[in-house]
């Protein structure tokens, strides 16, 4: 009994490891030149926010760089799950393992101290923590500020509203960048710029969305995954309108209703340069920048709600659009603006 009691253990240990994780190639092991690639999330890789961007990121690199990447992912990783799964990752020979969210930067560099010859990378965050860490930094002062400009133009009250997950990294300047954009067009706005503490919860996203559209804003727009809440909670709403801060958001049902436009990150480019290092033999010590100068970022319009975007606007946005690709750094100000 007491053998079929242990055996019993550990199957169902050895599911737990397969149900934390999914696996986008079958490959066990690694062929010569081919980099095993490991990701690790707070949420889901359909999420519509930010674990999805990164997700997607990496497999547009595998079909940029065919052959090139084994890739495997672990979903809902929290801080204390984190590392015991990236150590699982070490010990099976992973080369890269990208921790996605700067809550895992202890986790990240108390491992990359201890295995100097596996490279890891988190983001966002411009801090360098080891010779083999990477980490990136979108600077999305420039999505903020092409969502401020058409929050700014379509508001038909005057009133707009921001929720937010917390006031750092890349939601810190979208938020602030977005506050520039309303300014330009519409500096009579009233702004309610606000911070629910937390990247995933979508209920309290819901709640402070209703909060401000109940004081009347007509447009909002939001960061992260938390905002999806925020969105969710504009449908029920015929009246308010939705700029995302992820192209995913125009495809769901709501953000086909409301979302007039979204930017997103473009993390294949990320991914393909962190690849491009390790063939140069660079195992970190690098931040990568995310700008609309190279490619990190997209921006669409919705197609079903083409009829809010006037030409005055779309010819806004579009000019504000090429300068940000002509040239990285055009919103040099956007960390003097005061929430």
């Amino acid at each position: 009994m007491k053998k079929l009691f242990l055996a019993l253990v550990v199957l169902l240990v050895s599911c737990s490891f397969v149900f934390a994780g999914g696996s986008a190639e079958a490959a066990e092991s690694s062929d010569d030149g081919q980099y095993k690639v490991a990701l690790i999330i707070e949420n889901t890789i359909d999420d519509r926010g930010w674990c999805q961007s990164m997700h997607e990121g990496i497999l547009g690199a595998m079909e940029q760089l065919p052959g090139k990447i084994h890739y495997e992912y672990s979903e809902r990783m929290t801080t204390v799950d984190s590392e015991s799964i990236a150590r699982q990752y070490i010990a099976d020979g992973f080369d890269l393992i990208i921790a996605h969210g700067a809550q895992y930067k202890n986790m990240v560099s108390d491992l990359a101290a201890e295995f100097p010859d596996v490279s890891f990378a988190f983001g966002t965050s411009s801090d360098i923590v080891g010779d083999n860490v990477f980490t990136y930094m979108p600077e999305s002062e420039e999505t903020g500020y092409l969502s401020g400009l058409l929050a700014g133009m379509l508001t038909k009250k005057n009133n707009i509203g921001f929720v937010g997950p917390v006031d750092s990294g890349d939601a810190a300047r979208y938020a602030r960048g977005f506050v520039l954009g309303v300014k330009e067009v519409n500096p009579d706005a009233t702004l309610n710029v606000a911070f629910i503490g937390s990247f995933s919860d979508y209920v309290r996203s819901g709640e402070l969305a209703t909060t401000q559209i109940l004081a009347g804003a007509d447009v909002l727009t939001g960061a992260s995954q938390q905002a999806i809440g925020a969105l969710r909670a504009c449908a029920e709403y015929p009246d308010v309108l939705w700029l995302g801060q992820d192209l995913a958001q125009l495809e769901t049902p709501e953000g086909q209703a409301k979302c007039v436009a979204a930017s997103a990150y473009n993390y294949t480019a990320v991914v393909v340069g962190l690849i491009n290092s390790l063939d140069e033999g660079v195992k970190g010590g690098v931040c990568i920048p995310m700008n609309f100068n190279n490619d990190g970022f997209v921006f669409d319009y919705n197609p079903a709600l083409s009829n809010l975007v006037t030409d005055e606007i779309r010819a806004k946005v579009d000019a504000a659009l090429e300068s940000f690709k002509a040239a990285p750094g055009v919103i040099s100000n956007w960390a003097d603006v005061q929430l």
